[in-house]
């Protein structure tokens, strides 16, 4: 019997794997995502991941924010994601930022 080495997956493809398990009416951090992926320096990159996610893989891509808790830095997209976290129970402060320490998700 032959055991085949499966490929280490993509970086990329470990980006959409840790946001798909996300729990509802949670957020996690593009830092967090980085840091789960094996790559804690790379926030940036799990930006781009999400932005070229094709889009039949249906991610929560709305669920990942800023460690400060700020949505999407791409005006055109805030606007859904606060109305996509908002429908999860996702709540906000006066300055428009998640309440952080009642949804940020510590653990995958």
């Amino acid at each position: 019997m032959e055991i085949k080495d499966e490929p280490p997956l993509s970086f990329f493809e470990q980006v959409y794997q840790i946001v798909e398990q996300v729990p509802y009416g949670s957020v996690i951090t593009y830092g967090q995502v980085a840091m789960l992926a094996g790559r804690p320096r790379h926030a940036r990159q799990v930006g781009y991941a999400l932005h070229a996610a094709p889009k039949k893989r249906r991610l929560p891509w709305h669920r990942v924010v800023n460690r400060l808790g700020e949505l999407s830095p791409e005006y055109a997209f805030t606007a859904r994601q606060r109305e996509l976290l908002e429908k999860e129970g996702v709540t906000f402060n006066s300055n428009g930022l998640i309440n952080m320490k009642r949804h940020l998700v510590m653990a995958l």
